[in-house]
């Protein structure tokens, strides 16, 4: 069964705009990769903006919805979690689709705060800070507000450095740099 046009060109957007950003992805690019109409994006999201505000939303369920499966999988105890996010993380930097952040793109690319796009990346960090406040809460530590915020600046740190240098071996890093500050309380 062939996917509804509307999400196959959702999913064309969204690996598009993955691999070469928002800006540079033209929707003549989009629509030819996709095989639908033009009529196709207009009728089913209006503007480019809207288009590039629903493939963020999908990549936020999906990123989110993995990256807890994941976790989950990889800790054998809820005080593991945090140190399992780093090997999902591991997982995903090592992938032949890893393209860095797309949020962190997006942010850059439409850096102006009140702009639809940049809110949309911003709640996606909301989502991922609060996703490790919860595995922080579920390992007992001592403040886990404080721990959370710690280990996500760990996150974004060695997603950036990943995306930035290509260097895939930053999620083990943090993940060292997550042990110690663990240790330490």
């Amino acid at each position: 069964m062939r996917p509804k046009k509307k999400d196959q060109l959702v999913d064309t957007a969204l690996r598009l705009f993955c691999r070469s950003g928002f800006r540079a992805t033209g929707i003549d690019t989009i629509l030819a990769e996709a095989g639908v109409a033009k009529m196709t994006l207009y009728n089913n999201f209006g503007s480019k903006e809207a288009l590039i505000l629903a493939a963020l939303e999908k990549r936020d369920e999906e990123h989110i919805a993995w990256l807890t499966a994941e976790t989950d999988a990889r800790a054998a105890a809820p005080e593991d979690g945090l140190l399992a996010l780093f090997d999902a993380l591991d997982a995903w930097f090592a992938g032949k689709d890893f393209h860095g952040c797309p949020f962190l793109k997006a942010s850059g690319e439409f850096d102006d705060h009140n702009d639809p796009v940049h809110r949309a990346a911003l709640a996606h960090k909301g989502k991922l800070l609060a996703l490790i406040r919860e595995l922080a809460e579920a390992a007992g530590a001592p403040d886990p507000a404080r721990i959370a915020g710690e280990i996500y600046l760990l996150v974004e740190g060695a997603t950036v450095v990943a995306q930035l240098t290509g260097d895939r071996s930053t999620a083990a890093r943090a993940k060292q740099a997550a042990e110690a500050l663990l240790a330490a309380g």
